[in-house]
């Protein structure tokens, strides 16, 4: 008896959370009218993919200054080989 007493408290839970989820989702418009009217518009977090697209962007950056860096490095030893092969 306890275990059917067990379920139904675990279904009984799972329909209040998705009547609540219900209920703020249709109400959803109104309460960001009112925020709007009062001037409290809601801030939308970073999500998980906001903060992984920034990483990756970071990363382009770093791997760009590198690149450019080692180029730069490159470019200056082949002109002092030209210049010492000149030299000889």
């Amino acid at each position: 008896m306890n275990k059917h007493f067990h379920d139904s408290l675990y279904y009984l839970r799972r329909a209040a959370e998705h009547a609540r989820l219900g209920v703020t989702e249709q109400t959803d418009w109104v309460t960001d009218r009112v925020r709007s009217s009062l001037g409290r518009e809601r801030v939308p977090e970073p999500g998980r993919l906001d903060r992984v697209r920034e990483d990756v962007t970071a990363l382009e950056r770093r791997a760009e200054t590198r690149v450019f860096a080692a180029l730069d490095s490159a470019r200056d030893r082949v002109d002092r080989s030209r210049v010492a092969a000149d030299d000889c």
